[in-house]
């Protein structure tokens, strides 16, 4: 092997130098620049995302109180939307079951009215067919007719006492 001969190891140590330097400054002035400028707008870049992720982040948290807040204040105005029907509802059925009331008790006394009419004819044919047999009986039983204002008085001492 020709690297292990002592006899060149001078002048591959002097190769060996001036390869080293021109790799280190080949390195140091071109490609390590490269590599900075690269690291640099990367880490640029990804503070820029950051700021601008936070910046949005900051946007949607505002964004979300304002839906709350709306959504709080559409779920008042509903519950004051809903109060108020089911006061008018109330008042509406009042109104109703009031008029309902009336009708019925306007129905009710002409019921009442007309029952105590039918009541009262009842009684007048009840004393005038009584007052009619009576006459007819007393007739039968006796033969001889009797006066119709004594049997319609008779009739009506018997009806008074009887209710």
């Amino acid at each position: 092997m020709p690297q292990f001969d002592p006899s060149t190891f001078a002048s591959q140590l002097f190769w060996l130098a001036v390869c080293f330097v021109a790799l280190y400054v080949l390195m140091a002035r071109v490609a390590l620049p490269r590599i900075a400028e690269v690291l640099e707008e990367r880490s640029e870049r990804i503070a820029d995302d950051l700021e601008r992720a936070a910046s949005l982040k900051k946007e949607a948290d505002a964004v979300v109180e304002q839906y709350e807040a709306a959504l709080a204040k559409a779920r008042a105005e509903a519950g004051a939307v809903i109060a108020q029907a089911t006061q008018e509802i109330a008042e509406a059925s009042s109104k109703q079951q009031a008029a309902f009331l009336a009708e019925l008790t306007k129905k009710t006394d002409a019921a009442e009215a007309r029952i105590f009419k039918a009541k009262d004819e009842a009684k007048a044919q009840v004393r005038s067919i009584a007052v009619e047999l009576a006459g007819d009986i007393t007739t039968k039983l006796i033969g001889v007719a009797p006066a119709e204002e004594e049997l319609a008085q008779s009739v009506d001492t018997e009806l008074k006492g009887a209710a």
